[in-house]
Parts: C-alpha cells; sequence; structure tokens
C-alpha cells in the first residue's frame, strides 16, 4: 500500500513539473501532455491506493457469527 501511493505522488509531482515548469521543447513530443497524462496515471493510482486502504479499516468491517459458540465451563474446586 505504502509503495503504491509513493509512486502515485511522484507521479502527480513529475507530471506537475512537466505541465507548469518546464519550457524547453522537444520535436515530436509534446512535454506538457506527458505532464498532464502523468498527473492522471497518478491520481488514478492514488484513488486506488485509498480505496485498497479503506478496505482495511477497522471501521468499515462488519462481522457476521454463524452458528453456535461453545462456551466452556470452568470448575473450582476449593482444597
Amino acid at each position: 500500500m505504502g509503495f503504491t501511493t509513493a509512486i502515485s505522488l511522484m507521479l502527480i509531482a513529475a507530471g506537475a513539473i512537466l505541465t507548469w515548469a518546464v519550457t524547453a521543447s522537444v520535436e515530436g513530443l509534446n512535454i506538457q501532455a506527458v505532464g498532464v497524462i502523468l498527473m492522471v496515471v497518478g491520481i488514478i493510482g492514488l484513488m486506488f491506493a485509498l480505496l485498497f486502504l479503506a478496505s482495511f479499516a477497522p471501521f468499515s468491517r462488519t462481522t457476521t457469527t454463524t452458528g453456535h459458540r461453545h462456551h466452556t465451563d470452568e470448575v473450582v474446586r476449593d482444597v
């Protein structure tokens, strides 16, 4: 979970840098478009990571029990 979140944040940061901070141009490649694509992929990955993390949250779990519970009676003897 942590690895997915870290990679997603790195993709978002790299995409933001390419979109807004890089002013260079490469022939045949739109750097701003690559930045937007990286940000979108990073956001999607972060959403999946958070949804996966939320599925393990203790407050979202519901437990159901079926069947009978077996109790054992302890016998305490005074000596």
